[in-house]
């Protein structure tokens, strides 16, 4: 054992007082009523100052200050993760949609999109979205729909569209149903020999069609000519498949927009009669046979640029799309123009007709596609999604999908396929 724990402890002493206490007593007692007194004094005078009892919790502080860090460390990384366009002048429109001044003082296009970022951290990026959606929405809401009575001749082609377009949708109906009525393995089976006919694509043969770039090519309905249009105003009209030219056909003077063969051309139709229609920048429309390399016909009546032509399936009707905001429909039998329609904010760029006949779909400039019933007039579907132009437009030949795509001048590359149902 060490000597620490050898030591004894060593007992503490009492104390002894003597005499009385009684003395001691008195003085402690008068002190303590003195200090009594200099307390309430200073209580009095407002030096002093006791609480009531009410009392703050260091921790309620504390977790709430946690709670604040939490959530701005929250705010930040939501931040980070939010996409801001760098175009500067959409960010000034996203700021002003949400209602913030759309640049500070000393602020640069950087500071600005930080800005941006940070609001819709706290609103949410979908804020933005709803704001443009609720001003397109009131700004549709503004705009009034007129009617107006058609021509005797429009009412007739309506009736005759009708006649026309309903036998043929019973009849892809019934080829609908019966395909649905096909088992999956048959459905497995030809898929897999398409995808199969699909590897084989090869470059059967490649032509320089023109000196300037060429804008649209079509086929015929026989498949055994290819038509284009170019930016010289010359079309062309080549054998398939060896990509002979056949014939130059002259009459434009500045870029062709469009030539499509009619539905029956090469089929049922003389050579003789109205095979191909194209159109120009400069608001032409012509007709043409396949014996002369002349046009046969002009359409006049376009105030601005043409940009597509389309035959209606049944070859008697055409349409036009103009940079005046409007469509128009031709009835060759009549020779006039029976419909002009409105309805576009920007100009109309391509249309495309349903296989029965009974509809047509538009888009162009305002990023909007419209699908309208050529039966009755109405626009019955409205197609949005698309954020730039519409530059083409086509339905499915199975009569109930449509595909819209955008100019990929724009960078964007993005298809939107639109269902109708079947029934």
């Amino acid at each position: 054992m060490s000597d620490e724990e050898d030591a004894v402890p060593v007992a503490k002493k009492s104390r002894v007082f003597y005499g009385s206490l009684e003395e001691k007593e008195r003085e402690r007692l008068s002190l303590q009523a003195t200090g009594n007194d200099a307390v309430r004094a200073g209580i009095k005078a407002g030096n002093i100052n006791i609480s009531s009892g009410e009392t703050l919790e260091i921790e309620d502080r504390v977790s709430e200050r946690q709670q604040e860090v939490l959530a701005e460390f929250e705010r930040r990384r939501r931040a980070r993760q939010i996409t801001v366009s760098t175009d500067d002048a959409e960010v000034k429109a996203g700021l002003r949609a949400l209602g913030e001044p759309i640049t500070l003082f000393g602020e640069g296009p950087a500071d600005r999109r930080e800005r941006l970022r940070s609001v819709l951290s706290v609103v949410g990026p979908d804020a933005l979205k709803k704001s443009r959606k609720d001003d397109d929405r009131g700004r549709r809401s503004q705009e009034q729909t007129w009617y107006h009575e058609g021509s005797a001749s429009l009412k007739q082609a309506r009736l005759w569209m009708a006649r026309y377009s309903l036998p043929r949708a019973v009849a892809r109906l019934e080829a609908a149903r019966a395909q649905r009525d096909v088992s999956e393995a048959n459905k497995t089976i030809q898929q897999q020999e398409l995808h199969k006919s699909l590897r084989n694509l090869n470059n059967f043969c490649s032509q320089i069609g023109d000196d300037r770039p060429i804008s649209f090519c079509h086929f015929s309905p026989d498949s055994k000519m290819l038509a284009t249009a170019s930016w010289s105003g010359l079309c062309k009209l080549w054998s398939v498949p060896d990509c002979n030219l056949i014939r130059t056909l002259r009459g434009h003077n500045t870029n062709v927009g469009a030539i499509v063969f009619r539905p029956q051309s090469g089929v049922s139709l003389d050579q003789s009669d109205v095979n191909l229609a194209s159109c120009a920048a400069d608001g032409t429309v012509k007709l043409w046979n396949m014996e002369s390399d002349e046009p046969v016909a002009d359409i006049e009546g376009h105030s601005d640029r043409v940009s597509r032509v389309a035959w209606h399936p049944s070859g008697r009707f055409l349409g036009t799309t103009c940079y005046d905001n409007s469509w128009r429909l031709w009835d060759l039998e009549v020779q006039e123009e029976i419909l002009h329609q409105e309805g576009h904010s920007k100009g109309v760029h391509d249309l495309s007709f349903h296989p029965d006949g009974s509809l047509v779909a538009t888009g162009g400039l305002d990023s909007f596609g419209r699908v309208w019933d050529l039966r009755t007039g109405r626009c019955v579907v409205f197609l949005e999604g698309h954020l730039k132009e519409i530059y083409s437009l086509h339905f499915s030949p199975n009569g109930h999908r449509r595909s819209l795509s955008v100019d990929w001048r724009e960078g964007i590359s993005i298809d939107c396929v639109y269902a109708f149902r079947p029934d």
